[in-house]
């Protein structure tokens, strides 16, 4: 189980035991990470599931597919490096990352 850091839009940080085969989503909903909404349950249709990434992480994760990609365009205020967490499976690989939640989620 990869630990990965939340950082609140108030800079509280939560490490939580991801469980591989997830989705980031699913592991921070397990966690009650706060800000993580998950309107529509992973189905990359609502983006109240958005992170950013660590910037040292970004590369290593790639870059949003064409629907995920959409859905951060239409986002009230873009992030930059920002991704849904429904769009990212969790690995062993992703011990160590680290995610900020913006303060709002879509809405």
């Amino acid at each position: 189980m990869p630990r990965i850091t939340f950082i609140s839009h108030d800079g509280t940080a939560q490490v939580i035991d991801a469980e591989s085969g997830l989705s980031l989503m699913e592991s921070a909903i397990r966690a009650g990470v706060e800000g993580i909404d998950a309107d529509c349950g992973g189905a990359c249709a609502c983006g109240t599931c958005r992170v950013v990434i660590a910037e040292a992480w970004r590369d290593r994760l790639g870059d949003a597919g064409d629907v995920e990609a959409m859905m951060l365009e239409m986002a009230p205020l873009p992030l930059e490096g920002a991704r849904l967490s429904c769009q990212i499976a969790v690995t062993d690989a992703l011990e160590g990352l680290s995610v900020s939640v913006p303060e709002e989620q879509f809405r």
